[in-house]
């Protein structure tokens, strides 16, 4: 009986996940192409109808709920989706002097004799006769570009949802979505490549070049509008050249649209070094308007559609045997063999002990438990688009790498749609166990007592404090339970066809 009843499951499982030819999934896919933005306008209704008016729809035919904060906030952006329409950032204006930072010792003391400037200090200059040139010619001023929108707000509450509608509908073509971790990775890559290219280092020579605002420039002459999804600071590196990344972006005419589950004021709280990030915080602000979505309702837990079983506890019964099957079934469908794979990222190789296909079966400790990052799982996610996670343990507030490498994890498989099946050690709701202090972590008290640090000191402290993940997991606990629904799944299912 238990047999039938868990081959009777799987297969409602995969009816649900693999059928091709259905209406019902032909109005939910068109329905997440409009709300989740991965297509621009796709709802019957979107290409006569205004952003709000088609959220005033999505309302009436009960694909959303109706809530004012939501929708104060998209007339808010009404504005901005107006106005984007004719806006551009182009032509950039190129940088002042003050802002490209190249010196070379011996050949400043040369240019005194004649001797001829450096190729690029040669292109510093003719950059700034055109600009002077440019500046005679021009009668009034570049227009003020309008000022984007940082949207923040506890999980569940839509923020996501309201910058894909707006993204879905702006008809400009020089826009870009993107989750944050991935803009980052990105950065950091054209940094890199920057510096490469650069001349190399001669004795007797002393170069400052400072790489960040031509990447900010090389950004600018690709997007107008950029939408940032999660915008979270967790690493010291991104922190410490966010202020001159969006000084730069800003300064050449981008416009940001951000969500995050944080306000600024708390973006990188008890961070390494914070005192160096906290400038950014005033030039977000200067530039964004910063809004509240707080309707205290997290529309991810509402009652939904599941799309079958797709989290199983390791102590019941048959867990594991179910979980076997699924695997089995889904791998039959793929035109692949069960092998291992290795992943190429950045010239680090990530192993996979068992894929098939587009399918992968992963245990916690492949994924979390080794020094992986967003740029490893952007690249599983982009080789797969279903994983099945096994072994996951509960959180201890001792497990902060883990735990950190978990919410990057599902942050980056939400955002990419990858479908996941989670076998864990307990329920989804009690992942996160703040239980009695581990040895280690009452030797971290102790130490703080001895220091004679008060609590409000010792909470300053990183090394000691896991506010920030235990704060991020409680997103990933409500993504991990929109995951589990068919409406979801379907979505990950159109995935494949775009």
């Amino acid at each position: 009986m238990a047999a039938y009843v868990l081959q009777l499951t799987t297969r409602c499982f995969l009816r649900i996940t693999f059928k091709k030819t259905s209406l019902a999934k032909g109005v939910w896919c068109e329905l997440f192409e409009a709300v989740r933005g991965h297509a621009s306008v796709s709802a019957p209704w979107a290409t006569h109808s205004r952003l709000i008016s088609h959220y005033d729809s999505l309302v009436h035919f009960g694909s959303l709920r109706k809530d004012a904060q939501q929708r104060s906030v998209l007339l808010q952006l009404e504005q901005l989706h107006t106005v984007m329409k004719d806006y551009t950032n182009i032509p950039i204006l190129l940088p002042q002097p003050k802002d490209i930072h190249i010196q070379t010792t011996s050949e400043l003391q040369n240019n005194k004799s004649g001797v001829k400037l450096s190729s690029l200090e040669e292109n510093v200059s003719n950059a700034k006769e055109e600009r002077d040139m440019n500046n005679t010619q021009e009668k009034s001023p570049k227009p003020h570009p309008p000022y984007g929108y940082y949207i923040h707000g506890d999980v569940g509450t839509g923020k996501t949802m309201l910058m894909d509608l707006f993204y879905s509908f702006v008809e400009n073509r020089r826009k870009k979505r993107v989750h944050f971790n991935a803009f980052m990775l990105d950065v950091h890559r054209r940094i890199c490549k920057l510096k490469q290219s650069l001349p190399k280092r001669r004795i007797g020579k002393m170069t400052m070049y400072d790489p960040i605002f031509p990447v900010a420039m090389e950004i600018a002459e690709e997007t107008c509008l950029l939408c940032f999804d999660e915008f979270q600071v967790v690493d010291v590196a991104d922190a410490m050249i966010l202020k001159q990344l969006f000084e730069g972006l800003f300064k050449c005419g981008v416009v940001v649209v951000a969500t995050s589950n944080r306000p600024p004021e708390e973006l990188y709280k008890n961070g390494l070094q914070r005192a160096a990030f906290v400038p950014f915080i005033g030039v977000l602000k200067e530039h964004c308007h910063t809004v509240s979505l707080d309707t205290g309702i997290d529309y991810r837990m509402r009652e939904m559609e599941a799309a079958g079983r797709l989290y199983y506890i390791s102590s019941e019964p048959d867990a594991e045997n179910a979980v076997n099957t699924l695997f089995e079934e889904l791998a039959y469908r793929q035109n692949d063999v069960t092998r291992p794979r290795v992943l190429n990222v950045q010239g680090r190789e990530v192993n996979l002990s068992r894929t098939c296909g587009t399918i992968a079966d992963c245990s916690f400790q492949e994924l979390c438990e080794r020094p992986l990052g967003a740029g490893d799982y952007l690249e599983i996610a982009r080789h797969f688009d279903t994983v099945i996670i096994r072994n996951i343990p509960p959180f201890r507030l001792g497990m902060k790498d883990q735990a950190r490498r978990f919410t990057t994890l599902i942050d980056n498989f939400y955002d990419q749609k990858v479908r996941v099946v989670i076998l864990a050690d307990a329920p989804l709701h009690r992942l996160l166990d703040q239980g009695p202090m581990t040895g280690e972590e009452a030797r971290d008290r102790l130490m703080i007592d001895e220091l004679g640090l008060t609590d409000e000191a010792s909470e300053r402290l990183t090394l000691f404090t896991a506010d920030e993940e235990v704060f991020a997991f409680q997103r990933t606990i409500s993504r991990l339970t929109e995951m589990q629904t068919e409406q979801y799944w379907l979505s990950g299912d159109h995935r494949g066809q775009i």
